[in-house]
């Protein structure tokens, strides 16, 4: 026979642990014994095991009292139930320490690994890293708002840099980036540009332009990061439309809807 504190040692729980359990009806108290002390089983010993392993797996001692008293069959069942939502609960876990382990990455923190790899290839071409930052800000409130799209917008990323005339539009972006509003030199970054969405869509065919369909407030959202970032943006979208494109975060031509064709929409320099 075993005293309380003998009990709790053996269960590994403290003997307040154990006075706790008696108090919540889990666990039976036994009567004192001649000597004033209260005396406990090797039944009590198994009991106390599964009380605390049911406890430490997060069960309510409610639930915990109604186990006991199951069937074996019902038991088996919640045990099954309990088994599944730890399980759940490590999968959890396990993507709370990948993100933790990417703080120090910078860019993974909130990005798909896809979209990373993407942004270290502008900066492996020598875009400017301003311009990577616009990108990278654009593609976080994508990701979240759109995760099960991101292999598909990637895709047409990765097949348009993979062209030179591509990454020399981000390049022409980069020199924007330390242009006043009214930069002369500005023109002549919107010719550029111009130039080549033009070479784009005689080429390869709207359809290369027209990329993704993103909902209104998010372009807002996205255009409101660039502007931020690239003050002369909002002045270089007023010199493109005079050269028949509007747009940065959707990329189409002016007025091309009233023409009678399907409005160009394309994720622009920032994603």
């Amino acid at each position: 026979m075993l005293t309380i504190g003998e009990l709790a040692s053996y269960a590994g729980v403290t003997v307040r642990a154990v006075r706790h359990y008696h108090a919540k009806g889990l666990l039976p108290e036994p009567e004192r014994d001649h000597s004033g002390y209260r005396r406990y089983g090797a039944d009590a010993v198994v009991e106390l095991i599964r009380i605390r392993t049911l406890a430490e797996a997060g069960v309510p001692l409610a639930r915990v009292r109604e186990l006991l008293r199951a069937g074996e069959e019902e038991f088996d069942a919640a045990v099954a139930e309990i088994d599944q939502r730890l399980r759940a609960e490590i999968r959890e876990r396990q993507r709370h320490r990948e993100r933790i382990a990417r703080l120090a990455a910078g860019d993974g923190l909130a990005l798909p690994l896809e979209v990373v790899e993407f942004l270290d290839r502008l900066r492996a071409l020598g875009v400017d890293e301003r311009i990577v930052r616009v990108e990278r800000d654009g593609w976080i409130p994508l990701a979240a708002h759109a995760p099960e799209r991101i292999p598909e917008w990637m895709a047409r990323k990765r097949e348009q840099i993979a062209d030179p005339r591509c990454i020399g539009f981000y390049r022409t972006l980069g020199r924007a980036l330390d242009r006043a509003d009214d930069d002369p030199r500005l023109e002549g970054l919107a010719d550029e540009l111009a130039a080549y969405l033009t070479g784009m869509a005689e080429e390869r065919g709207e359809d290369y332009i027209d990329g993704v369909d993103i909902e209104p407030p998010l372009v807002r959202v996205m255009d409101t990061l660039v502007f931020e970032t690239v003050p002369a943006a909002r002045r270089l979208i007023e010199l493109l439309r005079q050269r028949g494109w509007t747009g940065w975060t959707k990329v189409g031509r002016v007025n091309r809807g009233a023409a009678g064709t399907r409005g160009a929409r394309q994720k622009g320099p920032n994603g």
